[in-house]
């Protein structure tokens, strides 16, 4: 159970990560491989607004996130709008170039650089007793409590916006037709900067959570090749997959770490990634389409 709830937080992360590929795939069918670096500039800045200006730690998270917003509708605007009716593989290759350009900038910025950083967060690292140690001291500490709670809380929001919004429900309907959404009257293109924004904002988010378990470092995006197993897992259009999955690969990692040789750890996700692939090609979540053509 300890290994359990410490893959439960990790796996939250990868869970809010694969929300972003999801939101992104949903209303564009673009795969956005840059979420990670998204997630890392947010890390990026909160660490400069909490440490560097020495802000408070829930307004320097804010302004971390509504910066990451305008940054991920800046990115439509300036790099995918430009490429929208290209081939599929040419907008992903934007994306990747997008994820480079934003590691090594982020290695140039003054009091960033190539370092490793942390962030001072309100929760102890102390652990909360859930079992005495006469029936086998299970603990979880607060970072995870913080970690969990917020990825609830996320989640309910993001749920309510989509589903109880006007705009939100502007998303899903030019997710879902983007031709018939314009002749209904809405305005598609900045609907896709909004969601690009939406994503990144989680991706802050995530990368803000993950800053006291794993540190800041310009390559910590590359958990983005973690969330992305998650996001195919539940099915790479299903927001409550992407949730599930995330749970799924990070609950499998931490166990194939302690249980498995040295070496497991890193390949396990994606061996039960090709079993459920194999049996449902669809995802857990995912469900099957055909096109008329």
């Amino acid at each position: 159970m300890q290994l359990v709830i410490g893959g439960v937080s990790i796996g939250c992360i990868y869970a809010l990560v694969a929300l972003g590929f999801v939101l992104i795939y949903k209303a564009t069918e673009v795969v956005n491989f840059a979420q990670g670096e998204l997630m890392m500039l947010g890390a990026f800045l909160a660490y400069t607004f909490i440490f560097i200006l020495g802000w408070n730690y829930w307004i320097g998270a804010a302004a971390a996130i509504v910066c990451m917003f305008f940054a991920g509708n800046l990115v439509d605007r300036v790099f995918l709008r430009p490429v929208l009716g290209q081939p599929q593989f040419s907008i992903i290759m934007v994306t990747i170039g997008f994820g480079y350009m934003a590691r090594s900038g982020a290695t140039m910025v003054p009091g960033w650089g190539a370092e490793t950083y942390a962030i001072s967060t309100p929760f102890s690292s102390e652990g909360i007793q859930l079992v005495p140690e006469s029936m086998g001291s299970l603990v979880i500490s607060e970072t995870d409590i913080s970690v969990i709670v917020a990825t609830i809380i996320l989640c309910i929001v993001l749920y309510a916006f989509f589903t109880h919004t006007r705009l939100g429900v502007a998303m899903q309907a030019s997710s879902q037709n983007q031709l018939a959404a314009y002749y209904m009257g809405i305005p598609v293109k900045s609907v896709f900067s909004m969601i690009w924004g939406i994503s990144a904002a989680v991706a802050a988010a995530a990368g803000i959570l993950l800053a006291p378990t794993t540190l800041i470092d310009a390559n910590m995006g590359f958990i983005g090749l973690k969330a992305f197993p998650a996001a195919v897992l539940g099915g790479f259009g299903s927001i409550p997959g992407a949730v599930v999955g995330g749970l799924i690969i990070g609950i499998i990692e931490t166990l194939a770490g302690f249980y498995l040789p040295p070496g497991f750890k890193n390949v396990a996700a994606y061996v039960v990634l090709l079993i459920v692939l194999v049996v449902r090609p669809q995802g857990l979540f995912g469900q099957k389409t055909g096109k008329r053509v």
